[in-house]
């Protein structure tokens, strides 16, 4: 390990800068019916056609940490996040300012489809990207705090979303709306994009790549590397990557739609308690990042992982019941044990890597397991509630991930440094 350390600004730019890939997912899917009309010519299949886009798109992910993984580690983790973010800001930039249905026609899909792929492809390398770097360049002892960071700042950036799609939709009519108004929430995305390009600039390289690559080490084809010499690392970043994304995707994001299907409470409502449930995971995630300095990754794992194999199920129970309150301790509980996940998700995963072909191997298996049991589960929660008449179905899927993922938990080594004294 590494004497030196970056500065706290380096770490903090790093650790805050994932604030923008979770605003602009968040805004897609807020802005998807909004969308659906400019772009698709509204209509019962547009709604459908913009979120089946999105998914697509979605896949690009695990595409997108091959390729920067390699720049990751072949040229250093500061040139990586410089690209990732520079082609999320082109992106972001380049959807506000795309011809609609009413202009083009279907070739406005088309656009907007190729911009959520490109989007999909830079977001791929992005979270892994900064997950390397903390690792890297957080003092031993406090990386799990420093790293559990960027999880929260991940759930600021939806709320953020969330804020300015409220804002703009209050403000405008929904002619205005449609014709220019939509364009707002993107161009705040893209000068918030392009700052923190601005603020990483200034980033320091890790310490650990700067070594590395002094020393000689670095190897020609990272991937290779990783998936002859480090496989075991990269199947333990698939579990964890796993539960965490199943957790947060049906436990928190699917919630709101659940909720309004099973008639329990009103749409408004549903978006409340899932604001509520942001403000939870925002809120415990750097705590449960401290404890796991404390005590560990690997009793943190086995602990949530026991938690999301016990509560989930129960809480879709209760969620069910058709009261508010029943709803809101449903939603707060799976939240708070998804913002857990995460919080140990976000350091453990990279820390079965060697440095060598880190950045490559954490970002194939963490985002292959993202794109599995995150852009698809809700869509098959949703379709197991309506074919089995269950609204248990969502809580039995979570807790058949914990329960296939403990057994790997439990035969981990710990990658916490020890503590002394």
């Amino acid at each position: 390990m590494a004497a030196h350390r970056v500065s706290n600004r380096s770490l903090a730019v790093a650790a805050l800068s994932t604030v923008v890939e979770w605003y602009d997912f968040t805004l897609y899917l807020y802005f998807a019916t909004v969308i659906s009309r400019v772009f698709f010519g509204g209509g019962g299949a547009a709604l459908g056609s913009a979120l089946g886009g999105f998914a697509l798109a979605y896949l690009m992910r695990p595409i997108g940490a091959v390729v920067f993984g390699h720049v990751a580690d072949r040229y250093g983790r500061r040139p990586m996040l410089l690209l990732s973010m520079a082609l999320m800001s082109a992106a972001m930039l380049l959807t506000a300012l795309l011809p609609t249905y009413a202009q083009i026609g279907p070739a406005a899909a088309w656009l907007l489809f190729g911009l959520r792929c490109v989007m999909g492809f830079s977001v791929g390398g992005e979270y892994t990207g900064v997950i390397t770097y903390l690792l890297e360049s957080a003092h031993p002892r406090r990386r799990g705090f420093v790293a559990s960071l960027a999880a929260a700042a991940s759930e600021v950036g939806a709320l953020l979303a969330v804020g300015v799609s409220a804002v703009t939709v209050a403000a405008l009519s929904e002619a205005n709306l449609q014709a220019w108004g939509w364009r707002i929430p993107f161009v705040v995305g893209a000068a918030l994009a392009g700052t923190v390009w601005v603020a990483r600039s200034t980033m320091e390289e890790s310490p650990d790549f700067e070594r590395l690559r002094a020393e000689g080490g670095l190897v020609a084809n990272p991937l290779a590397h990783a998936v002859s010499q480090q496989w075991g690392g990269i199947l333990r970043a698939f579990a964890i990557s796993a539960l965490g994304s199943i957790t947060y995707y049906v436990g928190i994001t699917y919630v709101p739609a659940f909720l309004a299907s099973a008639g329990s409470i009103g749409e408004g409502a549903a978006l409340w308690l899932s604001t509520i449930a942001a403000v939870a995971v925002i809120l415990v995630t750097p705590v449960v990042g401290l404890l796991s300095d404390r005590i560990g990754r690997k009793p943190a794992l086995l602990a949530f992982a026991g938690l999301s194999a016990m509560l989930p199920i129960s809480m879709f129970s209760l969620m069910a019941g058709g009261s508010t309150a029943r709803a809101l301790l449903g939603a707060v509980v799976l939240a708070l044990v998804a913002g857990g996940v995460s919080a140990v998700g976000a350091i453990a995963p990279g820390e079965q890597f060697a440095q060598a072909s880190r950045a490559s191997g954490l970002g194939l298996g963490y985002t292959v397991a993202t794109a599995i049991f995150g852009g698809l589960t809700p869509f098959v929660a949703q379709r197991l509630v309506e074919t089995t008449g269950s609204p248990l179905m969502p809580g039995i899927m979570i807790a058949a991930v914990a329960l296939a993922a403990l057994p790997v938990f439990a035969l981990m080594r710990e990658t916490a440094p020890r503590r002394t004294g």
